[in-house]
């Protein structure tokens, strides 16, 4: 007996087939995804590192800049003795601009059709702080007056009162030079560069914020800059003077800049000679801080520089750099 064919079949069949284009859709479907992603991702990635590079070389070109400022700084000051004050033109900060503006020398070359750039920078007078290389020699002997002013900073400073000695004991305990160091202890390798990498010898990070505006540690022991340190510094160095008489001190330098050390000498307390080699003061300085900020779209580069000024030439000693994307808005 012939039974008649099941319809179920042929609709199994179609299911099946149905199911198995609906997997390779979706299969094409997210390879093609994965690849626009792939895609997405390259570019973003190119953007990003043409955009890094690009601040890269606005920012050398910028420092190359500031190197050009100090060089003519001092040039004009040949034939007479240097200053180095606040009144002059390295000093003054660049307030954050756009690129183009600076580029516009032809009309290709406005605001306009600009990118999307803005640079800002400084440069500061390194010298203008007490330099903690100075209070420690390279055979890891204490200068007697240079721990005094640095303790005396301290307390001015509002920072804990064993911060001076924690310094002292942080920079005995590092490499300062060819000699031995001086607990008699083999000299280790780390030798702290930047102020902040003294942290690496157990000085808290509130203490050296808390001090960073009166503090550097620059590579070679320098004076202080009379015409730029802040009364706190200066306070701090000279012997007997007092916040009031510091401040009186700023204010006249203010008015006009000391050409020697001579010229301060009225306005100090009554008996007071300086000293300038147990002092350690100055009227010029040849070690200078560069800092500058590029703001590329949503990226931003930033450039800090250690600069030396001697016989005409300018030259970099210490640079960091560091980027980050601001917050969308």
């Amino acid at each position: 007996m012939n039974h008649p064919p099941c319809p179920r079949a042929p609709q199994r069949q179609r299911g099946v087939a149905l199911l198995l284009a609906m997997i390779v859709v979706a299969l094409v479907t997210a390879a093609a995804a994965a690849m626009v992603w792939q895609q997405e991702r390259a570019v973003a990635v190119e953007g990003a590192e043409r955009a890094r590079a690009q601040s890269a070389w606005i920012l050398n070109g910028a420092l190359d800049w500031a190197r050009l400022i100090l060089r003519e700084d001092e040039r004009a000051s040949r034939g007479s003795s240097p200053v180095d004050s606040l009144d002059e033109p390295w000093a003054q900060p660049l307030a954050e601009a756009r690129l183009s503006s600076f580029l516009a020398a032809d009309r290709d070359n406005n605001a306009d059709s600009g990118p999307e750039a803005f640079i800002s920078g400084t440069i500061e007078d390194a010298q203008s702080r007490f330099n903690l290389r100075g209070v420690v020699d390279a055979a890891g002997q204490i200068d007697a007056a240079q721990l005094a002013a640095l303790t005396r900073l301290v307390e001015l400073a509002g920072a804990p009162a064993d911060a001076a000695a924690r310094l002292v004991q942080a920079l005995r305990g590092s490499e300062l030079g060819p000699g031995p160091a001086a607990s008699g202890q083999p000299a280790t390798a780390l030798r702290p560069k930047r102020w902040r990498e003294l942290a690496w010898f157990g000085i808290d990070e509130a203490t050296l914020a808390r001090l960073a505006p009166y503090v550097d540690l620059l590579p070679q022991p320098t004076p202080v800059n009379v015409n730029t340190a802040p009364r706190e510094v200066l306070a701090a160095v000279i012997e007997q003077l007092d916040l009031g008489g510091a401040e009186r001190i700023v204010q006249q330098r203010q008015r006009q800049p000391f050409r020697s050390l001579e010229a301060l000498q009225p306005l100090l307390p009554p008996g007071l000679v300086l000293d300038p080699k147990r002092q350690r003061l100055a009227v010029a300085s040849q070690h200078f801080h560069v800092a500058g900020r590029l703001r590329l779209e949503q990226r931003v580069l930033e450039e800090r520089s250690l600069l030396e000024r001697r016989d005409g030439r300018v030259e970099v000693l210490l640079r960091d750099r560091h980027s980050f994307a601001l917050p969308a808005r």
